[in-house]
């Protein structure tokens, strides 16, 4: 069995600004990687921004990789990340919340199988005739949301993260616990979670960055199985026309609180062929 893409959309969240997410695609494995935003200026790695760097980083540690199971393929993208790391930055992190932070999802296709790995909110949603499966489990940004309101209601319709907003994210940032990909491989391979799963040719897959899910997670217009339905019907164009223009009909983040207007949206359609 082996991967055909079907369709790929890679969007910024404002056309001012570099779009941290990537994917990518080999005949058995598929990929996203979403850069969580920097929370300070360049400088760490030159002129490039933290979270650019690890989304291109971490998606060419993929495309690289040898690996025929998911675990080895992640295990080689966080050593490839951590040896790039070490090499180009500029000086010594001066803080956690500075060291770059991703999410990203993985499927890698075996004979009769699919592995995934996953780290923070990339969602992967697995599709066969009647039967839709959130590999990565049904995502899930309630506690983002209460925090963004809490900090207060229109906040995220700032250009940039100023303020209360700044010093939040840098400090949820800087939890222990936090789950993301980072330079770090032992953080890294703690924070990455797996699952495996029965194909068949003909099943189709779809890995998206929480900001294309956010239809789902935050503004509740979809499920997975009306989404699928959408995109057969109108295509992942389509689908991120009508993101786009639910935000900006809510350009001041009221009736959906969240740290940023728009968020960079990315999302691979594959089918299982063989």
């Amino acid at each position: 069995m082996y991967f055909e893409i079907l369709q790929s959309i890679s969007l910024n969240g404002q056309v001012s600004r570099p779009n941290d997410d990537r994917l990518g695609a080999t005949p058995r494995r598929a990929w996203v990687v979403d850069g969580a935003t920097d929370l300070g200026e360049p400088g760490l790695l030159g002129n490039q921004g933290g979270a650019s760097w690890l989304s291109s980083t971490a998606s060419l540690g993929f495309a690289m990789s040898q690996a025929t199971d998911v675990r080895r393929a992640c295990s080689d993208m966080f050593a490839y990340v951590s040896q790039r790391f070490e090499a180009e930055r500029t000086r010594d992190v001066s803080a956690r919340w500075e060291l770059p932070k991703a999410a990203f999802a993985v499927a890698e296709l075996g004979a009769q199988q699919l592995e995934v790995a996953w780290a923070a909110d990339c969602p992967v949603l697995l599709c066969r005739t009647g039967d839709m499966r959130w590999c990565t489990g049904t995502p899930d940004t309630s506690r983002e949301k209460e925090d963004a309101a809490a900090l207060g209601i229109g906040d995220g319709a700032a250009v940039a993260l100023t303020g209360n907003i700044l010093q939040d994210r840098r400090a949820q940032r800087m939890q222990i616990d936090h789950e993301a990909l980072s330079p770090d491989p032992e953080a890294a391979a703690k924070t990455t979670r797996y699952a495996t799963f029965d194909v068949q040719i003909g099943d189709e897959l779809l890995i998206m960055s929480d900001g294309f899910c956010a239809l789902v997670s935050d503004y509740n217009r979809y499920d997975a199985s009306s989404l699928w339905a959408e995109i057969k019907t109108r295509g992942l164009t389509g689908l991120a026309q009508e993101l786009r223009e639910i935000e900006r009909k809510d350009a001041e983040c009221r009736n959906f609180p969240r740290f940023k207007v728009s968020d960079d949206a990315t999302a691979i359609w594959l089918k299982i062929c063989g």
